[in-house]
């Protein structure tokens, strides 16, 4: 059995759960209270995860840590189609380690904000929201070239990848770090066809997109 040792309101967490969700794998969650307690300070976390982070996940006898990597290994051990981590295609695998690199820069900008805002953290959150704007503007024009060309997600594949499961949550917990995403339409369309996956899950902070009718979708094309 899997199990997530897990903050509810961690979006590293929650793109664990997410990803858990759609591969409709069967897990149980080991709580870990990130605040107040910082549990994932305490000499008992330590033996699990000795860089005291969140997320960690144990299944059988292996235990990682970093959400990337545990995403990279749940795709690889459970999604034997490569459909979400590609590795017959070692161009389009290395476009998604590119994109999961740039997840980790929006941890350290939009979730920093965001620690800053709602669990008074001291970081530089002017600093951090401008570079966060800078992240979105690249991925919004990336977006937006790729919706030219009738491509919905951010790698070059016709489907969604483990790069957009890692990338999403800050995104769309953006608005709680003070980050608007009022000026990246291309990144707001992402974020609905995201929320759209089968399998799909929700967090505090992040919600369901509107169901989409026959009537809006023959609207749409028309």
């Amino acid at each position: 059995m899997i199990t997530l040792y897990d903050y509810e309101l961690s979006g590293n967490c929650y793109k664990v759960r997410l990803f858990l969700s759609i591969l409709n794998l069967g897990y149980q969650t080991e709580p870990v209270e990130f605040y107040p307690l910082r549990e994932h300070k305490s000499e008992e976390f330590l033996k699990i995860n000795p860089l005291g982070q969140l997320p960690a996940l144990k299944d059988g006898d292996l235990v990682l840590r970093d959400a990337q990597a545990i995403l990279v290994y749940l795709a690889t051990q459970y999604d034997k189609s490569g459909y979400w981590y590609p590795t017959a295609r070692p161009d389009l695998m290395a476009e998604v380690n590119m994109w999961m690199a740039f997840a980790d820069s929006l941890t350290s900008t939009i979730s920093a904000a965001r620690l800053h805002d709602l669990f008074f953290y001291e970081f530089d959150v002017h600093a951090c929201r401008l570079r966060a704007r800078d992240l979105l503007r690249i991925l919004d024009e990336h977006l937006w070239f790729r919706d030219l060309k009738g491509l919905q997600y951010i790698c070059s594949s016709l489907h969604p990848t483990i790069a957009d499961i890692a990338c999403f949550p800050y995104i769309a917990l953006s608005d709680e770090g003070g980050v608007s995403l009022e000026d990246f339409p291309a990144v707001r369309r992402w974020v609905d066809r995201v929320k759209r996956l089968p399998g799909f899950t929700v967090m505090s902070g992040v919600f369901p997109t509107s169901p989409m009718n026959e009537g809006s979708s023959q609207r749409v094309s028309a």
